[in-house]
């Protein structure tokens, strides 16, 4: 006895395929989000290099999660899950900048 029925579990099936496409579809969003980022990353490199400013800026990256993190709680979004994003981000971008910054 119990158990979940075959149209029960087929009903199921179909709505997450349906929300499978949504999340891909926000996915590429946050992909072309991530392609305008760094096309504006490109821009502060330059600036930069031509200022001989280092890739890292401390007070930068702080000032950069507490924004962040202050849009997630007003979000209504884990703000842990937005920190370890942009921290992981930021990081990235650093050591993206450094590699060309020589």
């Amino acid at each position: 006895m119990g158990g979940v029925s075959a149209e029960h579990e087929e009903a199921a099936r179909r709505l997450l395929k349906e929300a499978r496409v949504e999340i891909d579809a926000i996915d590429a969003q946050m992909v072309d989000l991530l392609a305008a980022r760094l096309a504006v990353v490109e821009r502060v490199l330059a600036i930069k290099k031509e200022a001989g400013l280092p890739a890292l800026l401390p007070d930068r990256v702080e000032d950069v999660v507490a924004r962040v993190r202050e849009r997630a709680v007003s979000s209504e979004v884990p703000a842990d899950l937005v920190e370890a994003l942009w921290r992981f981000l930021i990081q990235w971008t650093i050591e993206y900048e450094d590699a060309r910054l020589g």
